[in-house]
């Protein structure tokens, strides 16, 4: 296994000063602070997360200055390659072998559930900015991980009932099968059958997959007047694309995203995306903060953020914060300071933290722009709506988490 160590140069500059101890920085073990990100690198999640979102964290660390309490901020990487095995190992030898006070990123679903498991052998804390399955909050939560970014509960709750509420009554699911895909499409049939629309059939695919023929031609057959995807990344991307060469739009059918980035719509373009409805965490250019922290970024990555770039970013500054403020970095003690602390940032208005790790903020309904709407290479939302923190998320009466007092 490959990791990679960048060690900030102000955490660097910091190092003699961490051998002078304070009070709070007595209690920081190691005299550093580790954090380990783990995404998929190379692969179908690359661009939702991937370097980018390496790049954010370490954004937040120097922005932080650097070091807690003078201790210095030390930060690891590595690529899961979206396998759940090679995630847990990784994980495992970074609590071994480098005492890692965080482990952030999580994308694949399937890779973050494994890694929780690990988390909590180890009464380690991990932050999931990438993952969508909801279950990873509900079923699967642990008191060992919090979940930033979104989820495929407030997704089927905006895109389906909005594409249902205009019409779109009768629907075919296309779903990756994994554990995202699979809490999607659930979360998806209840929302469409509680709007009043049916589900007309539904297959699953491989993941990754590279050749969607079969698939949309199955999904063309159905009579639907929805596609619906619930994949991501590299799989939704080769979905539409598939879906465009058959003529699916032309021939009257309509697809659905159900979990669309910034950086699918870039890659497909407005030609092929235009009118497309999806709900997402966040927007580079809903308002002055978010554009001002997603300029810097673009200044260092010649790309527009993701919403799961600018979650890492925040949620690394948040769990920083709460470190500083304890003195310590015992998981459990900063875990309870985050959570009591409302986040307010330029990710998050009034977000926080519940009892089962599921960290709620607005949503927002989007539609993707027409060429001839947009003004520029990365200027391709328009938001329809807010969706509010507590209409977006699944309730706590709801919930099958173990931490939850119903």
């Amino acid at each position: 296994m490959t990791f990679l160590r960048k060690t900030l140069a102000s955490g660097i500059a910091l190092a003699a000063t961490a051998m002078m101890a304070t009070g709070a920085q007595a209690e920081i073990s190691d005299n550093a602070v580790r954090i380990g990100y783990l995404a998929d690198m190379s692969g179908t999640y690359r661009d939702l997360a991937g370097p980018g979102g390496l790049v954010a964290l370490e954004m937040a660390v120097e922005d932080f200055g650097g070091s807690v309490n003078g201790a210095p901020i030390e930060v690891f990487s590595a690529d899961d390659r979206n396998s759940a095995d090679v995630g847990a190992n990784t994980v495992r030898g970074w609590f071994d072998q480098e005492n890692v006070d965080l482990v952030a990123g999580l994308v694949a679903s399937s890779v973050t559930i494994a890694v929780t498991n690990v988390l909590k052998e180890h009464n380690g804390l991990g932050i999931v900015s990438g993952s969508a399955a909801s279950s990873i909050t509900n079923e699967h939560c642990t008191p060992n991980h919090i979940h930033w970014v979104y989820d495929t509960y407030p997704l089927a709750n905006g895109t389906a009932k909005a594409v249902v509420e205009q019409g779109g009554d009768s629907w075919f699911l296309l779903t990756a099968d994994y554990a995202f895909g699979h809490a999607l499409e659930g979360d998806v049939i209840k929302v469409v059958e509680d709007s009043g629309g049916t589900i007309v059939g539904k297959i699953r695919h491989p993941f990754p997959t590279n050749d969607f023929s079969s698939y949309i031609l199955q999904a063309q057959g159905s009579g639907a007047k929805i596609i619906g995807l619930a994949n991501a990344g590299a799989d939704t991307v080769n979905a539409i694309t598939t879906a465009s060469q058959f003529g699916v739009v032309q021939g009257g059918q309509q697809l659905a995203g159900l979990l669309i980035f910034l950086s699918d719509v870039h890659a497909m373009g407005l030609e092929a995306t235009q009118g497309l409805l999806l709900t997402t965490g966040w927007y580079w250019d809903m308002d002055d903060e978010a554009r001002e922290w997603a300029e810097r970024y673009y200044e260092r990555t010649e790309r527009m953020p993701t919403m799961v770039q600018a979650g890492i970013y925040s949620s690394t500054m948040h769990y920083l914060k709460a470190m500083e403020e304890v003195g310590t970095d015992d998981p459990m003690t900063v875990k309870t300071r985050m959570a009591g602390t409302p986040v307010n940032d330029f990710f998050s208005r009034n977000g926080r933290i519940r009892e089962d790790g599921r960290m709620v903020h607005d949503m927002y309904l989007a539609q993707v722009k027409s060429p001839d709407e947009s003004t520029g290479e990365w200027d391709v939302y328009e938001i329809l709506a807010t969706i509010p923190a507590e209409e977006a998320y699944r309730p706590l009466s709801e919930s099958q988490c173990d931490l939850v007092q119903n």
